[in-house]
């Protein structure tokens, strides 16, 4: 609600006229919105399409909000329940398995894939996946959802996987398998704007089919981070007002995931590396070789570097463990500046703080750690 608050203030500031009503585009230049029972009309010489996303649902487990939850309705819980079952193991599914084990829930994830993040480095996912079997976090991976049923206040949930067929019971099912764009009932496709698959079509600078028109965040088929939404927020304000811009460079998306331990990762995994043709070396450190780590305690997990053989380009950084979230920063500008990874180990990290292995797992990277 403060954060709410805030973009009010932002708005008022700023001289930004918040309108809150139902919307939908009745030219390339207008909007009509719909509040209180009466319709007001907007003309402006461009408009960017901003309407976000709602949990994608799955047609075996439709959520209501009582014993099925999506990720909206799990943040309106009223009680910590005895077992929960989470469906998906991505970030979003990850982060609430992580939270409901630590308040006390008996929790299992059911994944298709066969890794948990499976966005994130292989090494990464199965880091992720120890921890979790430590605090006693069932995780099912290459399983899927069959079937589910409900019997005196009890989920009964069929799961298969290829050596596995059973029937398991829960009090709770969290579905967390992604989101689907808001843009049914727009007037998208009525004013020319290309759609595919229920997201916006568009170019490097965020502008659609019609060109007055541009999309961000959550409707265009880019990752489903605020922070991506921002980026492109100003990418495309500032093309439409005529500056000298450069489209964004998705590869360097930070990702961060607020489990526990902690998740962050920046530019290409090894595996992506390698499918793209790089001459790929990879150094690792442990956070437990560092004396911050056993003064806080905090010794699993470690920092992964990737790079280029050939010009010594650093291509990813890969961070599991404790501020794992912040310490991707630093990786985040190395890419940005197209650093080479000596770059990065000969750059002085102070002692003794965590951030000392992105400089250690550099320098494995290029000949091996000195620390270790």
């Amino acid at each position: 609600d403060k954060n709410a608050q805030g973009i009010d203030f932002l708005f008022e500031k700023n001289e930004v006229e918040g309108v809150k009503g139902l919307a939908r585009l009745v030219g390339e230049n207008e909007v009509e919105v719909g509040t209180d029972g009466k319709t007001k009309a907007f003309r402006a010489p461009h408009i960017i399409v901003a309407t976000g996303s709602v949990p994608r649902e799955v047609p075996t487990a439709p959520a209501d909000g009582k014993r099925i939850l999506n990720s909206d309705h799990i943040l309106k819980i009223a009680h910590v329940p005895d077992s929960l079952v989470v469906l998906g193991a991505g970030a979003v599914g990850i982060e609430f398995a992580s939270i409901f084990a630590s308040f006390g829930s008996s929790v299992t994830i059911v994944e298709m894939l066969p890794n948990a993040l499976p966005l994130e480095d292989l090494e990464v996912s199965q880091e992720l996946e120890r921890a979790f079997r430590k605090r006693k976090i069932k995780l099912l991976t290459g399983t899927k959802l069959a079937a589910v049923e409900e019997e005196e206040g009890v989920l009964r949930l069929r799961i298969e996987s290829e050596d596995l067929s059973e029937w398991m019971e829960a009090n709770t099912l969290l579905v967390a398998v992604g989101r689907a764009p808001v843009t049914e009932k727009l007037g998208l496709e009525e004013q020319g704007v290309e759609l595919d698959e229920g997201y916006v079509c568009v170019n490097e600078f965020m502008q659609t089919s019609v060109p007055t028109i541009y999309a961000i965040g959550d409707v265009v088929q880019t990752p489903w981070l605020a922070h991506v939404a921002s980026a492109e927020g100003i990418l495309a304000v500032e093309h439409l007002i005529g500056r000298d811009v450069r489209p964004i460079n998705y590869d360097q998306v930070p990702g961060v995931t607020f489990c526990q331990p902690e998740v962050g990762s920046v530019g290409l995994t090894e595996k992506v590396a390698r499918e793209r043709g790089y001459d790929v070396a990879t150094g690792r450190f442990p956070f437990s070789a560092l004396a911050k780590a056993a003064i806080e305690g905090s010794a699993a997990g470690f920092v992964k570097v990737v790079r280029d053989k050939k010009y010594d380009e650093l291509l990813g950084v890969h961070v599991i463990g404790p501020h794992a979230t912040e310490m991707i920063a630093e990786a985040c500008v190395a890419l940005r500046l197209e650093s080479t990874t000596e770059e990065l180990f000969r750059a002085m990290h102070a002692h003794p703080t965590m951030a000392e292995a992105v400089a250690e797992a550099a320098h494995a990277a290029v000949d091996r750690a000195i620390h270790m």
